[in-house]
């Protein structure tokens, strides 16, 4: 039985790091596709001499410059907790964290924090040359960073390549530790939500933009490229989300089975669409389930066998894991619907309605929510281990009263609310902005190729 203090303690170390991470992920999300979509802009003016390129990099590159920002500062924030709240972390596996952090900051941060310079401030300051590979080089700097930050998230679920002495982790090899088995998936799925986020992210203030009156050229450019990436990605999403599946089944069976809440071991498991997930009786009430899918999806056989919950001496919570996951999926499937539907409007109509663009508008952040919802699936799914069957998460925490980490998470916590605040009003101020900028309409002048991008909404 834990001591109650130390429980105390516990659970607002996990609540303060929870709002750290959850405050400081919403913008890698932006920034690592953001800067590949900053990267094409520049590209596609410098092949085609299209002033309306250079107008969308000049707007999106303020909003890229905003989201590193916050995003570099809460992440400093947030690694200052593996010594304040988590020290038996760095203790137990601080040879391997250490230098997989160490390794982020040499070869990502580094080079995006050296090019962004050139890529805010240099456009008209160094040959066009050298600012559109200072663009790629911040690109691909956020995505290493991405690279790295999930080679250490997967292995602390998935732990290969290390051996304990005297309670420490040491490497016995590095290429077991970096591609350790849920790495490729889980980098694939996250650098996919990625850049499903900032497309929806793009798409909603470009229709918000045309929903003010916005009759300029570059909100249509950017809203028709934006859905047109996010209607390419949702499949794939779809396809490499069945695949981590899978490889979740086969290294963690007991989060799929507190995310489909298959309490008994079963062969032909429904997948229950809805349902209350009871711990105490350990059973689903008001269950609504489709029979044999959960087994077809997951083992892709009808007959496919589950292992429950009731099987294992440790497991995740369930409704956090149940809930957070159907979450996931239904916006995932909203995104699909409405990114598919903009783009056979612009294909085929020419234009978007105005129904449609506030729709856009409206999932501006939806990308957000089913980032964070996938988030807390993953990482509460691991509980109670902090780093799977090497480290359990109550034998990490901090001894430090619970009433001083109560107050810095109450701290936090209105430090983070308002700056998501001010940065989603410093968005639309920035569209708003947009809106009253005079520039040249280059609406006639625009290539025929081109034309069905630049229609006006009705």
């Amino acid at each position: 039985m834990m001591d109650p203090a130390l429980a105390q303690t516990l659970m607002l170390s996990r609540m303060q790091f929870a709002a750290n991470i959850s405050f400081h992920i919403l913008f890698p999300t932006i920034t690592i596709a953001l800067g590949w979509m900053l990267f094409y802009f520049k590209v596609r003016h410098d092949l085609s001499g299209h002033p309306v390129w250079l107008r969308i990099y000049r707007f999106w590159v303020k909003v890229f410059a905003l989201s590193f920002a916050l995003g570099v500062v809460s992440g400093i924030t947030m690694s200052f907790q593996f010594g304040t709240n988590w020290p038996g972390f760095m203790q137990t596996v601080g040879n391997i964290a250490g230098p997989l952090l160490g390794y982020e900051v040499l070869t990502a941060f580094f080079m995006e924090a050296t090019f962004l310079g050139i890529m805010l401030f240099g456009m008209n300051r160094v040959p066009n040359w050298v600012h559109t590979t200072s663009t790629a080089l911040v690109a691909i700097g956020t995505t290493l960073s991405a690279f790295w930050i999930l080679v250490l998230n997967s292995w602390m679920h998935t732990p290969t390549g290390y051996e304990l002495i005297d309670g420490v982790a040491h490497v016995t090899s590095w290429k077991e530790v970096i591609f350790n088995p849920s790495m490729p998936y889980r980098l694939s799925h996250m650098l996919l939500a990625s850049g499903l986020t900032a497309s929806f992210l793009v798409a909603g203030i470009s229709a918000y933009r045309l929903l003010k009156g916005d009759t300029k050229a570059a909100p249509r450019y950017a809203l028709a490229t934006a859905v047109f990436v996010a209607s390419l990605l949702m499949p794939i999403q779809a396809l490499v989300g069945d695949l981590h599946g899978l490889n979740t089944l086969e290294h963690q069976p007991q989060k799929i089975a507190a995310i489909e809440a298959v309490w008994e071991t079963e062969a032909g498991a429904p997948l229950v669409l809805f349902a209350w997930p009871d711990e105490q009786s350990r059973e689903n009430r008001y269950e609504l389930g489709v029979p044999y899918l959960a087994s077809l999806i997951l083992t892709h056989k009808v007959n496919g066998e589950i292992i429950g919950l009731n099987a294992f001496e440790h497991h995740p919570p369930v409704k956090p894991l149940f809930f957070g996951f159907r979450l996931m999926v239904g916006l995932g499937l909203l995104m699909m619907a409405a990114s598919w539907l903009s783009t056979f409007y612009i294909l085929r109509r020419h234009q978007i309605p105005v129904w449609l663009l506030r729709v856009l508008t409206g999932m501006t952040f939806s990308g957000w929510l089913a980032s964070l919802a996938g988030w807390y699936v993953t990482e509460i799914g691991r509980q109670p281990w902090l780093v799977t069957g090497v480290l359990k998460t109550a034998d990490a925490v901090t001894s430090v009263a619970g009433t001083q980490v109560g107050v810095s998470l109450a701290l936090y916590l209105a430090l983070y609310a308002f700056l998501l605040i001010a940065y989603i009003q410093t968005l639309f101020y920035l569209a708003r902005k947009s809106i009253r900028v005079a520039e040249y309409d280059d609406t006639e002048t625009t290539k025929p190729g081109l034309r069905f991008l630049m229609g006006q909404a009705s």
